[in-house]
Order: C-alpha cells, then sequence, then structure tokens
C-alpha cells in the first residue's frame, strides 16, 4: 500500500511538470508576436532583419533629413555611424524634431524602415535608455549637466 502511494505522488509530479513545460511552451509561443527588439541604425546597417521582423529603431532626427508631404514624413535616423530612413504615414508627436531622440515600432522593407509608431523624447534633458546607449556605444551623446 506504502509503494502505491509513493508511485502515485511521483506520477502527479511528473504529470505536473509536463503541464508547466507545456504552459511556458504556449506562453511564449502566444507573446512571440508582441516582442520587439530595440536595434540602433549601426545594429541595422551591419545585420538587416528580415522584411516581416517587427522591431525598434532609435537615434537622433537627422538634421535637414525631415520631409512632409500630408501626413507621410520622411527622415532619417541616425546615431553618429550608421543613418536608416524612415518612412511614417500618421500624425507626428508635437515633440518630434530635427536633432531630437526618437524611437520608432515597424518593419525595414527594402532598405527603408516603415514605421507604425513614433515615440518621442518628452522633454529636452530626457532620452530613452536604449537610445542613450546606442549613442554612447557610437561616442556621439554627450548628457546635459545642471
Amino acid at each position: 500500500m506504502a509503494g502505491l502511494k509513493k508511485k502515485r505522488r511521483i506520477q502527479l509530479i511528473v504529470v505536473g511538470f509536463v503541464l508547466l513545460a507545456l504552459a511556458a511552451v504556449l506562453i511564449g509561443y502566444a507573446a512571440k508576436d508582441g516582442i520587439e527588439f530595440f536595434r540602433s541604425p549601426s545594429q541595422v546597417a551591419e545585420t538587416p532583419p528580415s522584411p516581416n521582423e517587427t522591431f525598434r529603431i532609435g537615434g537622433l532626427v537627422a538634421e535637414g533629413s525631415l520631409v512632409k508631404s500630408g501626413e507621410t514624413a520622411r527622415f532619417t535616423v541616425t546615431d553618429g555611424g550608421a543613418s536608416v530612413p524612415v518612412s511614417f504615414t500618421g500624425i507626428l508627436p508635437d515633440l518630434f524634431g530635427e536633432g531630437q531622440g526618437m524611437i520608432a515600432t515597424g518593419k525595414l522593407v527594402d532598405g527603408t524602415f516603415q514605421a507604425t509608431e513614433i515615440l518621442a523624447k518628452h522633454d529636452e534633458d530626457y532620452l530613452p535608455k536604449e537610445v542613450a546607449d546606442a549613442l554612447k556605444e557610437q561616442g556621439v551623446y554627450q548628457p546635459t549637466s545642471e
């Protein structure tokens, strides 16, 4: 009788681990479309992602590159080491401008980043951590001191 209880307990533990592993796999599969990796323009230039991969790119909007026609805006994002052309159709954030930090979400299609969302810095001292790290890596970023 004691051997039967021990065998049953081991079976329940094994079934529990199998169910836990299955749940982890299902959660990972469901979340894969929601995961967006950040890349700097230099990383995109070195190893371009596939056209169906959604990711975030960030850096500074290159001076003189912003061209608006209707609701479509075209500009270049740079980190000092490389530049990537960006196309966005929609309403740009109020604080978006040349020389400003930004992050865009979208896909790289035929060498142009097709953005679906643009985020701009919210005040003159803020720069998203990913963008600041990418700019520091290129030696471009100088934090403001007060």
